[in-house]
Order: C-alpha cells, then structure tokens, then sequence
C-alpha cells in the first residue's frame, strides 16, 4: 500500500473523529437542536427550580415538547417564573396541566414534565400553568432524614 494513501486514511479517520466528537457535544450541550420560531409560550411558577437551566428540555409522557426559553424572579409571589417555548405542532395542552420538575437519573440533567389535564378549554400562548410541583432538591431530603432520624431516636 502506498504511504500516501494511508496518510489519506488517516486523516479522514480522524476528521471523522472529531466531526463525531463535535455532533456528541452538541447534543450533550442541549445546542443540537434549534428552537424554530413557530413556537408558542407557557410560563409557570415554581417555589424552586433546582438545578434547571435555560434550554432545558420541556416533555410530555417522556416525549420532547419545547424547551425552556427563560428563568425569572417574581418579587412579587417570591417564586420562579420559568418561560417555555413549546412547539406549535404540539398545542392542545388543556388549562388544567401540570408542570413538574424532575432529574433525567440520580445526577442527570433537570427537565419540566407536563401532566395533561381533561379540561375542555386549551393554554393559549402566553397562558400560565397554575398547578407547579417544584423540583426535589437532595440536600433538603437528605436533612429531613436526619431530622427525622435523631427526633424519633430521643
């Protein structure tokens, strides 16, 4: 074989190494996909976020409905509104869905799951989810337990 050659096929192996590198950390960074502009906007209020992050993935029954688009503070009510963008082929969510925060695993990344309702009446853009559960955050549990642990002990 001549050296050419396998210099040649090296080269393209290891292009295509990092191509495949490259394509892996964009899905890992959540920048994979882009958010098309035909989306609507849900908000919803949360005591605590947790770890959840602008871009975090937004499901329904495990299924990739939107994304998070925005986290604010509501001095007012004192909780976080988190913004979603959800896309529009996906627009029949009734008024009364619920938004949970959860962990993808024991230390994955956090996503909003949306719990449909039976309500007739749908969200509209810029409607806003009322029934929240905040995310589970570990060192509370973690405390709660030993509290709970040195309480009973006594």
């Amino acid at each position: 074989m001549n050296n050419r050659t396998v210099e040649i096929g090296v080269g393209l192996f290891v292009a295509l190494g990092l191509a495949s590198l490259f394509m892996l950390a964009m899905q890992v960074s959540n920048l994979g996909t882009v958010t098309s502009s035909d989306s609507y906007v849900l908000t919803a209020g949360f005591e605590n976020i947790g770890g959840l992050k602008v871009r975090s993935p937004v499901t329904v029954s495990g299924v990739r409905v939107g994304r998070v688009s925005a986290i604010d503070y509501d001095d007012n009510a004192f909780e976080a509104v988190v913004t979603m963008s959800i896309y529009s082929n996906y627009d029949g969510f009734p008024e009364d869905t619920s938004a949970s925060i959860f962990t993808a695993g024991l230390l994955g990344e956090q996503y909003i799951a949306l719990e449909p309702g039976g309500s007739m009446e749908n969200l509209a853009d810029g409607d806003r989810v009322q029934l929240t559960q905040s995310a589970l955050v570990m060192e509370q549990v973690i405390g709660q337990f030993l509290y709970s642990a040195t309480a009973g002990g006594e």
